[in-house]
């Protein structure tokens, strides 16, 4: 262990030297037996833990801590998280002065720990006024690689990734919702470890980088969201992707119906992907395996199961996935192939006001929060100096991204009529003042809704999903956000 040179405080708020911060750490390590190592500006304790035997835990024992009081060290908070279960490694994040970073990542051995540490721990107060964050931390092994050739096959990308980068395990390639012989201009590379990744990120530089004479865009897929499976267990609605536009919900109903008369309750589909519901779970099941990679109007599809939202996430989540707080009560991850973490498999899910079902009142938004403490500095800023994962809108994104292409803001035109049962019906029909004069003169999507704001929300989506079509300087944050056709 490396000596300690910067003077720290205790719990009490005393001051204590550099030599009892490692007095202290040296009775942590005798106490449990674990041994601590400081190197690449991270001190691990632990790591195999004593009389470890095996390999490490699995993906999902880990969480992140944040918001660590600076002088606070392992001997304070190893005991704390040790509430939770048994610790793996304990890895706090380290200045060179000998301060902490003000965070760590805590590895436990089994992912119920995990789950409980986050549960009893986040938004715990540490110390008088002073709360810490305690989240899942994902070891991230996938990165998104976009501006690929539209004509390339997985096969082609998997060789050509495994020629420039080490670790790659399985590339995942989409076809286009037009035309399925070619890709949607962008894949998702697996590789064996999050380091492997790494090295991998930092080698594709984009800008600096080609692959068959194109210069690539890289950066990191979007963490996968896990559905305990408890909760798997009682999904009995099927995800399908990769159908064609012109196929109906009427004649996907009928297809997963020919196993067994009656078994579906109704169908949802949107552009080339669908929601099947089932009456029984079992029924859901039976058809997921014998539907997967049947042909519907000529296209192969893809059969798994819905993963359920999760509440607590769900106001956090933005276009890459994303619902609306009031939308089906389900998310679109078809499984590890297709999930939060590829965050380009499908458009955003539109409210199921949309499809008529109207709610007399509007749900609870839930919303990720934190703690506004008195005295806690504010500055000005304009939306436009954020980036585009801070919005949870199509509206908001549209408006973002007209303005980092240096044009006026979108403007939007109400259109209505009248459904048979005499529902008034909205549409917004948008115009890019900057582009209004080229190929596409405006953008008005081919569905109606009840609503004003599903109205504007929908027409946003639409025109983004156009927009990449015609201009390829698309941001690569908002294609990871928006490409989900």
């Amino acid at each position: 262990m490396n000596e300690e040179n910067a003077d720290g405080t205790n719990g009490c708020g005393k001051v204590r030297t550099g030599t009892q911060n490692e007095a202290a750490l040296l009775a942590l390590m005798e106490k449990t037996g674990y041994n601590m190592v400081q190197e690449n500006g991270q001190r691990k304790f632990g790591g195999p833990p004593p009389g470890w035997e095996g390999p490490p835990p699995p993906r999902g024992c880990e969480v992140f801590v944040g918001k660590i009081p600076r002088d606070m060290y392992e001997d304070e908070l190893v005991p704390v998280f040790e509430r939770a279960g048994k610790i793996y490694e304990f890895r706090l994040m380290m200045e060179f002065s000998g301060e902490n970073r003000g965070y760590a990542f805590v590895m436990y051995t089994t992912k119920e720990e995990a789950q409980l540490a986050i549960r009893i721990l986040n938004n715990y107060e540490i110390r008088p006024g002073k709360f810490i964050g305690v989240c899942v931390s994902l070891d991230n092994c996938r990165l998104f690689i976009g501006a690929i050739p539209k004509e390339k096959k997985k096969e082609e990308i998997l060789d050509e990734m495994k020629k420039v980068t080490e670790g790659v395990v399985d590339v995942i390639v989409y076809p286009s919702a037009t035309d399925k012989t070619k890709n949607r201009g962008f894949a998702f590379v697996e590789y064996e470890s999050h380091r492997a990744a790494a090295m991998a990120r930092r080698k594709l530089i984009p800008g600096t980088f080609q692959l068959w004479g194109h210069t690539i865009q890289v950066d990191w897929a979007d963490p996968e969201k896990e559905v305990d499976e408890e909760t798997m267990q009682r999904v009995k609605v099927l995800y399908v992707r990769n159908l064609m536009i012109s196929t109906t919900e009427e004649t996907i109903k009928a297809e997963f119906n020919k196993f067994k008369p009656g078994a579906v309750e109704r169908v949802k589909k949107l552009r080339d992907y669908a929601f099947v519901h089932f009456f029984n779970r079992e029924d859901a099941v039976a058809a997921m395996s014998v539907m997967n990679g049947k042909c519907i109007d000529g296209a192969s599809i893809e059969v798994t199961l819905a993963k359920p939202v999760n509440k607590e996430n769900t106001w956090r989540q933005h276009l890459n996935g994303q619902i609306s707080p009031n939308s089906e009560n389900l998310l679109v991850y078809a499984n590890k192939e297709e999930s939060h973490s590829k965050a380009l498999g499908k458009p955003p899910t539109l409210p199921t006001r949309l499809n008529g079902q109207h709610s007399p009142s509007p749900p609870e938004i839930e919303r990720c929060t934190y703690p506004f403490f008195p005295g806690t500095k504010l500055t000005p800023i304009s939306m436009y100096s954020l980036k585009s994962n801070h919005f949870n809108s199509a509206v908001m994104h549209l408006d973002y991204y007209c303005n980092k292409n240096n044009w006026a803001p979108p403007e939007y035109y109400l259109y209505s009529t009248t459904s048979q049962d005499g529902k008034v019906l909205l549409v917004y029909k948008i115009v890019i003042p900057a582009i209004a004069n080229g190929s596409q003169s405006y953008f008005m999507p081919d569905k109606l809704c009840t609503t004003l704001e599903d109205a504007k929300e929908l027409a946003a989506q639409f025109t983004l999903l156009h927009l990449d079509r015609e201009h390829s300087l698309f941001s690569l944050d908002l294609c990871r956000r928006i490409w989900r056709k």
